[in-house]
C-alpha cells in the first residue's frame, strides 16, 4: 500500500523583478500536485516595500531578521492545513528566517532549496571586482561589509551580515534540511560546520522537453551564446576567442541584452568577428536556435547557481562548451554532454570546439533523459521527503 502523500507548504518571497526561482517554484508546485500531493503556497512580494510608509521602512532591517507577520501566518497555515512539510525557496526580505522558527515550533520538518550562496556570502554570488571571491567563508562575513557586496551599500551589507550571524548563533540553520542543485553547491554549503552532512541533499532543477532532436550532421554551422551581456557572463572573453579563430570561425549567434551590448557591437564591427547579435530573444525561440546549432557556449566567469540554459541545451541534444569549474563544469560531462576548458583560455575554448563529434548529440540527449526530466526529478524529491520525514520522526521521539 502506498504511503500517504505529504501535504506541503511551499514558501517563497518574490523579488521585485521576476527570476528563475519563481519558475522553479511554479514548476515544483505543479509537479507535486500532479503526483497527488496537496500543496499550499505562501508568498510575499518585495513589491510590497514600495507601498510602505517612512516609519515602516525604518523598521525593515528588523523585519528582515524576524518578520512577525510571516511567523504568525506560517504557524496558522501549518495548523489549519495540517501541513506535513514546509519547503522554503526564498526568504529575502519579507518572509525572513522567521519561517524556520514557525515550522520548528510546530514540530514540522523544514527543507530549504538553496538557489544561491547567500548563506555563505551576503552578495550571494561569490564574486566581486571581476573575480571569484570566498573571503566571507575563510575570513568571516565582515569582509562583505568592507567591499559593500550587497547592493554596493555598506549599511545594507552590514544588515545582511547581522541577520545571518544572529540566526547562526541561534542555531536554526542546523535544524533545517537543505536541497542543493548540484554536488558543487553541496560542497560549498558544507563549509559551514553548523550544517550536518546528512541534512544536505542534491536535486537539480528540471524542464520539459519541447524541441525535436536534430542529428549533428543536419545542424547549421553555428554556435550560440544565450545570456545577459555583461562581464560576469564572459561575453567579452568569448568574442575575443572568436576573433582568434579568425576567418575559419563558424557563426556565433548572440541572444541577449545587457550593459555590454554597445561594447559587443563595436568589437564585432571593428574586428570583423563572425558573430550576429539578435538582442532579446524569447525563451522558446532561444531553445529552437540552440536545437539546430553545433553547441551552446557558456563562458561564465563565476560559479553560477544552476544554469537552466545548459539543461535547456541538453533537452535538444545540444552539447555545451564551458569552463572546467563551478556549476557549469559540474553539470557538463566531458565528452558526453559537452567539453570543458580552463577558465579564460582562448586555446582551451578553441580546442573544445574542435573536439565536437557527431556521437555527442545523442549522448547529450541521453544525459538529459537520465537526469533532468520531470519524472526523474519527482522521484528524487519524493525520496528526499521520505528521508527527511523519517529522520524528523526519530528526532522528535
Amino acid at each position: 500500500m502506498d504511503r500517504q502523500k505529504e501535504r506541503v507548504l511551499i514558501v517563497h518571497n518574490y523579488y521585485q523583478l521576476p527570476g528563475g526561482e519563481d519558475t522553479v517554484v511554479a514548476n515544483e508546485k505543479k509537479m507535486l500536485e500532479d503526483n497527488g500531493h496537496t500543496v499550499i503556497l505562501y508568498t510575499r512580494e518585495n513589491s510590497e516595500l514600495t507601498k510602505l510608509g517612512a516609519i515602516r521602512k525604518l523598521l525593515l532591517p528588523f523585519d528582515a531578521v524576524f518578520n512577525i507577520k510571516t511567523y504568525k501566518d506560517v504557524r496558522k497555515l501549518i495548523k489549519g492545513q495540517k501541513i506535513d512539510m514546509v519547503h522554503v525557496h526564498n526568504t529575502l526580505s519579507l518572509i525572513s528566517p522567521s519561517v524556520y522558527y514557525a515550522a520548528h515550533s510546530m514540530k514540522v520538518p523544514i527543507i530549504q532549496t538553496v538557489h544561491n550562496f547567500r548563506l555563505l556570502c551576503p552578495g550571494a554570488v561569490f564574486y566581486r571586482n571581476g573575480h571569484v571571491c570566498e573571503d566571507c567563508v575563510s575570513k568571516g562575513l565582515l569582509c562583505a561589509v568592507k567591499y559593500k557586496c550587497y547592493r554596493r551599500s555598506r549599511f545594507q551589507t552590514l544588515a545582511c551580515v547581522i541577520n545571518t550571524e544572529i540566526h547562526r548563533i541561534a542555531g536554526i540553520y542546523r535544524k533545517i534540511n537543505y536541497i542543493c542543485l548540484t554536488d558543487f553547491n553541496r560542497e560549498k554549503l558544507l563549509k559551514r560546520t553548523d550544517i550536518q552532512k546528512d541534512r544536505v541533499f542534491v536535486k537539480p532543477n528540471f524542464i520539459e522537453r519541447t524541441e525535436e532532436f536534430i542529428p549533428g550532421i543536419n545542424r547549421e554551422n553555428q554556435f550560440v551564446f544565450a545570456g545577459r551581456l555583461e562581464k560576469i557572463k564572459g561575453i567579452d572573453f568569448l568574442l575575443e576567442a572568436w576573433e582568434q579563430i579568425g576567418e575559419n570561425a563558424s557563426k556565433l549567434i548572440i541572444c541577449g541584452v545587457g550593459p555590454m551590448e554597445d561594447w559587443c557591437r563595436k568589437f564585432i564591427n571593428e574586428h570583423a568577428v563572425n558573430a550576429e547579435m539578435r538582442g532579446f530573444v524569447p525563451n522558446t525561440e532561444v531553445r529552437r536556435i540552440i536545437g539546430k546549432s553545433k553547441a551552446l557556449i557558456f563562458p561564465t566567469q563565476w560559479y553560477e547557481g544552476f544554469p537552466m540554459s545548459i539543461v535547456e541545451a541538453f533537452s535538444t541534444g545540444t552539447p555545451v562548451i564551458c569552463p572546467d569549474w563551478g556549476n557549469a563544469g559540474n553539470i557538463v560531462t566531458e565528452g558526453v554532454s559537452g567539453y570543458k576548458f580552463p577558465r579564460n583560455s582562448y586555446e582551451g575554448i578553441i580546442a573544445s570546439i574542435n573536439k565536437l563529434k557527431k556521437e555527442i548529440y545523442q549522448s547529450t540527449l541521453q544525459e538529459f533523459y537520465e537526469k533532468y526530466t520531470l519524472e526523474k526529478n519527482y522521484a528524487i524529491l519524493n525520496k528526499i521527503y521520505r528521508m527527511v520525514n523519517n529522520k524528523h520522526k526519530e528526532d522528535v521521539k
